[in-house]
């Protein structure tokens, strides 16, 4: 909501300052990374869902997506992280940072050889930490696939083939 005082603006906001520490953040695991849960869209009035990966060496984190809401943003806080933007492939260092809008396919990986640790951003949120929590029980085998395929409109998360992203990760042998 904006409030106008003599002809200056000021933003005001339904939520209160989300902090969240350390120590006390949800993780959620899969074998091959940690994600720690840091604020999601029932904390931030719907404005955005955040939450930080760490992948192990090569690791695989998402098949190519595209969300139709929502921009992504990466930022990469230290290794390296492969990334599918449309048809393009790049490798993101520590310090890099990406935004991807709605619309566009992406994917990405630990580059082959690399850990990644990485912040992600999603702007309007989506309640994003149930879609993760249901990743990590799929890929423990905790929970059957399909629940993914039947989440795509209520996370904004919908899979899209992708024979550039398929070519690289059959090149990591």
């Amino acid at each position: 909501m904006t409030t106008t005082k003599n002809d200056e603006t000021a933003q005001t906001t339904d939520f209160a300052p989300v902090l969240t520490r350390a120590a006390d953040a949800e993780t959620t695991r899969d074998p091959s990374s940690v994600m720690t849960l840091l604020a999601d869209s029932d904390d931030t009035g719907g404005r955005l869902t955040g939450y930080r990966s760490t992948f192990a060496e090569g690791a695989v984190g998402a098949p190519a997506h595209l969300h139709t809401r929502a921009s992504e943003m990466f930022f990469v806080i230290e290794g390296a992280l492969q990334v599918l933007v449309g048809e393009e492939i790049t490798v993101l260092e520590a310090g890099d940072f990406l935004v991807v809008p709605p619309h566009t396919p992406h994917a990405f990986a630990a580059a082959p050889g690399r850990t990644a640790d990485v912040l992600f951003v999603f702007t309007p949120g989506a309640g994003r930490f149930d879609y993760l929590r249901l990743l990590g029980r799929v890929m423990r085998g905790e929970a059957d696939p399909q629940e993914i395929k039947d989440s795509s409109e209520r996370f904004d998360n919908h899979y899209v083939d992708s024979p550039v992203w398929r070519e690289a990760l059959a090149a990591r042998g």
